[in-house]
């Protein structure tokens, strides 16, 4: 289960540009508002998404979609509000996110499963699926930092899919891979759901988004448009896209 409970994001413009570690952390002071300029991601965000949902994020380039999965995925903190997170989380943020570039392919997989709270055993308990998956051949023993965007999509994947997190969160990898991988992608995605998994989507594309999700989320400015039915999400975000 995740929840956001009145969730604001805020990143600050420092016209000092002094670079402190006091300025980074200094949106946890509401008065840092009327002292320094900002600019806010998320404003009041309000959802709740069940254990098993798949569930896709839309809105326009800087309405706050990739905050929410950072917040999800515990890369950033909310300014205000909080965030409840009920499970693992294996997230696909950008290509090669998470990945340690001088290490192989094989070692950010037990890397990945550390992260996750999985054993050595469990991680060699789907070692097997995850090569398969990512088809990666003998390059899963060279350095990650040699790897193609695409290769990193197909390891970054399979890691994800396979191993055993309850929630899965993608943000916009499938757009990277070639039409046979995203195909691939998406058949695992519905078997991550049968399985019972929650799944967390950003895309531009509304027909992936029709295809695979159970409810949609539209964001619009940092602030919730429509929570619920998948078609009409899709719908108001054309509308407002037209305009």
């Amino acid at each position: 289960m995740i929840q956001f409970i009145n969730v604001s994001k805020y990143y600050s413009i420092n016209s000092d540009k002094n670079g402190s570690l006091k300025s980074v952390f200094s949106f946890k002071d509401n008065n840092i508002r009327s002292t320094q300029n900002y600019f806010t991601s998320l404003h009041k965000v309000n959802f709740t998404i069940k254990k098993g949902d798949c569930v896709g994020i839309i809105g326009a380039n800087g309405a706050g979609k990739s905050t929410i999965l950072k917040l999800i995925s515990k890369v950033i903190l909310p300014s205000e509000g909080e965030v409840v997170i009920e499970g693992n989380v294996s997230s696909l943020l950008e290509v090669g996110a998470g990945f340690h570039m001088d290490l192989s392919g094989m070692d950010n997989v037990f890397l990945s499963g550390a992260i996750l709270g999985l054993s050595q055993r469990e991680v060699n308990e789907k070692l097997e699926e995850i090569l398969l998956f990512s088809d990666l051949g003998n390059f899963i023993y060279e350095p990650v930092k040699y790897y193609s965007s695409g290769m990193m999509l197909r390891l970054a994947f399979s890691i994800g899919a396979s191993l055993d997190s309850d929630i899965l969160v993608i943000d916009e990898a499938l757009s990277v891979g070639d039409s046979e991988f995203r195909k691939k992608c998406l058949d695992k995605i519905f078997k991550v759901i049968s399985d019972g998994r929650t799944v967390v989507f950003v895309s531009h594309d509304t027909e992936q988004v029709k295809e695979i999700c159970t409810k949609a989320i539209y964001i619009d400015a940092g602030e919730i448009v429509h929570d619920g039915n998948v078609a009409s999400a899709i719908q108001l975000y054309s509308i407002n896209m037209e305009i």
